[in-house]
């Protein structure tokens, strides 16, 4: 007696898979690997510089290589003249104290005037020079803008200032406050006169084309405002979240 085969019948409501499918979900668990992974890296980082001084960073690095070197000395805060703070912030960040980032306010006078630079605050300006790479780019905008409020979160104002003083650069091959007051003047940091400070502060915006030592008559005017505005944010409390004195 012979039995009869038969074809089981597939399960109602399972259904085969797609084809691609499989690839898809895999495509969307590397996707989030990667992004998940990315945000890591930057709270880590983040976290890292809060407390561990940057040896070098991205644009200082590439300027070592091209001008064969740069002096930089990193410096705590307590090693740089209150003033010279003061300076930095009257010259590039008058509301330094008052914003978590980005001067929101700023930025809307800044697009009311269809101009296209001038509001970046120094908390943006520190995760440029720190973390990202220099150039006019709609990416590393959106980066430094998101990345700007994180440090916020995980800096003081004090640290915030302290790494801007300390990378920022100040002449070709020149980074730093302390490697700058040296190079112009012949003083450390700690030792920068209210004059000097607004000086050097006066140069930021155009380190390379801009002597803090031989300025020029523009420079000068600036450097004088910037004297009137480090003495004014110390008396009407804007200088009151960093060492301002």
């Amino acid at each position: 007696m012979t039995t009869r085969k038969t074809k089981a019948k597939p399960r109602k409501g399972l259904k085969k898979p797609m084809p691609g499918t499989t690839l898809i979900q895999r495509l969307r668990t590397w996707f989030w690997r990667i992004v998940l992974g990315g945000l890591g890296l930057i709270v880590g980082a983040t976290i890292l510089y809060a407390i561990v001084n940057p040896p070098t960073t991205p644009y200082m690095y590439s300027e070592s290589g091209r001008v064969g070197g740069v002096a930089y000395e990193f410096v705590a805060m307590e090693n740089i003249a209150p003033v010279m703070a003061r300076s930095a912030v009257a010259a590039e960040d008058a509301n330094f104290c008052l914003h978590w980032g980005l001067d929101v306010n700023a930025i809307r006078d800044r697009i009311e005037r269809g101009g296209n630079g001038g509001a970046s605050t120094i908390s943006q300006q520190v995760v440029k020079n720190v973390f990202l790479w220099h150039g006019r780019s709609w990416a590393r905008k959106a980066a430094e803008a998101l990345w700007t409020p994180l440090t916020e979160i995980i800096w003081t104002k004090t640290r915030i200032l302290e790494l801007y003083l300390n990378v920022a650069e100040f002449d070709e091959g020149v980074f730093g406050v302390q490697a700058a007051a040296r190079h112009y003047f012949g003083v450390d940091a700690a030792n920068l006169s209210a004059v000097q400070a607004a000086r050097l502060a006066a140069i930021l915006p155009s380190p390379k084309t801009r002597s803090a030592s031989r300025p020029s008559n523009a420079t000068r005017s600036r450097s004088a405002a910037i004297l009137d505005g480090a003495a004014t944010i110390r008396v009407d409390g804007r200088a009151a979240c960093f060492n301002g004195e």
